[in-house]
């Protein structure tokens, strides 16, 4: 029988980068949850390694050692079959081949050498809302967090990472405050979110103006942002049923879903 994975999507609340290592790695302190919509990995054992992609944005991705599936089983010490549906979109911002790879090591016990396949992989092995700083590699989780709505919405365009950070002015910002607090509910994290960043916004907005009109799609969030290095944002909501109708309904070539935030 087939072992099945799921591969959350990764959002930052916020992204705040605080400085640049000399091997050029940024530093970054963010607060990071995971979305209830992902991608979904089977694993079925055979005598090679062999990826086969399906799902609504598979078009375009490896099924080769460039994907971070196939370097995750590698270092897993596994071969066989991978299925991988790919529901999330591509460069978005959310996760993605960082969330594929963590579930294949976490499938196959293999957590340990997850700063291998790169910065976003450790956080992704996680399900809770989690405090990020270093590099990536700093990970400490966020307590008591409220239920709430995630409405995420790309407007199907991808971001380079590497311009996106390359147009930061500075890359010495403050980071977040040292104690995050507890939340009594949505609207106190909203408050304390809205005091917050995230500093690649504004050289994702300039290389993507498409944003904007995202982001002017969710203005009637209680908070409204982009997510890691673009270009998908979201909405925090209390219910998004409605706001993802209208969007639906007024962009239908965007990519919208509607989530809850795992605790």
């Amino acid at each position: 029988m087939a072992i099945e994975a799921f591969a959350p999507a990764k959002v930052n609340l916020s992204l705040h980068v605080t400085g640049q290592r000399a091997d050029g790695y940024h530093l970054l302190d963010s607060l990071v949850v995971f979305a209830d919509v992902g991608d979904r990995l089977w694993f079925d054992p055979a005598e090679t390694l062999l990826i086969e992609v399906t799902g609504p944005f598979a078009a375009g991705v490896p099924t080769d050692r460039r994907n971070l599936v196939w370097q995750a089983a590698q270092l897993a010490g596994w071969r066989g079959r991978i299925r991988l549906e790919k529901n999330l979109p591509h460069g978005a911002g959310i996760g993605g081949g960082s969330a594929d790879a963590a579930a294949v090591l976490r499938a196959f016990g293999a957590a340990q050498r997850a700063a291998e396949l790169g910065a976003d992989v450790p956080v992704c092995l996680r399900t809770g809302p989690q405090r990020m700083r270093g590099i990536g590699d700093v990970l400490a989780p966020v307590p008591d967090f409220p239920a709430f709505d995630l409405l995420l919405v790309n407007p199907r365009i991808e971001v380079p990472t590497g311009p996106v950070f390359n147009g930061l002015v500075r890359k010495d910002n403050p980071p977040m405050p040292d104690a995050i607090p507890a939340f009594s509910d949505t609207a106190a994290l909203c408050d304390w979110l809205g005091q917050q960043r995230n500093d690649l916004e504004a050289p994702a907005r300039a290389l993507a103006p498409q944003i904007d009109d995202v982001l002017t799609a969710l203005g009637d969030a209680q908070l409204a942002r982009m997510s890691g290095s673009g270009a998908t944002c979201f909405g925090v909501y209390a219910d998004a049923t409605r706001a993802e109708a209208q969007i639906r309904a007024a962009h239908p070539d965007w990519w919208v879903a509607r989530s809850r935030c795992l605790s």
